[in-house]
């Protein structure tokens, strides 16, 4: 296995860390234990660096995978699958936290079922979808927004009372949309010959 591999695989492992430091634990534990007490007031971020780190692998995983030329089809495969768990497994926790409204995770991972599921029909059909731009604007505001929430508006609190992370969140929301539409009308043509066969 290829360096750009282990490091995608990497940014999977660390999801369920994310998620211990996010959770919150009952008290019979935290009373019984000061570490998980400990969690309780500061997982979050921990959790957040934790999702920046792992976000931020994404970048890394796919420079050294064009430079070292170590592009692989395990790596086509689980790059996107990482990105997409990464940001789904926060978005559920953000919900469950009630930092964010369930319209907010259901329309970001709505999304990326939809073009996955598109990708993946294509794909059998030996038919490539043209990505752009867009949709990588689009997964910079995710974890922009994700990560602001994560720190309850840290920095921008300390400029100012606006909700910065939930404007972030929101210009993700109509980014994500825009994307997946724009995705749509691009490929309407390798879209339609898939249903006509």
């Amino acid at each position: 296995m290829n360096l750009a591999n282990k490091i995608t695989i990497s940014r999977i492992l660390l999801i369920p860390f994310f998620m211990l430091f996010f959770i919150q634990y009952p008290s019979w534990l935290t009373d019984r234990l000061s570490f998980f007490q400990f969690v309780n007031q500061n997982g979050v971020y921990f959790a957040a660096v934790l999702f920046v780190v792992a976000s931020a692998t994404d970048k890394l995983d796919g420079y050294i995978a064009r430079k070292y030329n170590q592009i692989t089809n395990l790596g086509k495969l689980l790059d996107p699958l990482a990105d997409k768990l990464l940001i789904s497994v926060a978005l559920v926790m953000m919900v469950q936290q009630e930092l964010i409204s369930t319209w907010v995770a259901v329309v970001i991972i709505g999304r990326e079922f939809v073009i996955t599921g598109l990708r993946m029909v294509a794909a059998a059909q030996k038919i490539a979808l043209s990505a752009d731009q867009y949709g990588k604007f689009k997964m910079v505001l995710q974890v922009i927004g994700i990560t602001a929430v994560l720190l309850d508006n840290v920095p921008f609190s300390f400029f100012t009372t606006i909700p910065i992370d939930y404007v972030i969140m929101m210009l993700a929301v109509v980014m994500t949309i825009y994307s997946g539409f724009n995705y749509i009308v691009r490929n309407y043509k390798e879209l339609k010959l898939i249903g006509d066969q």
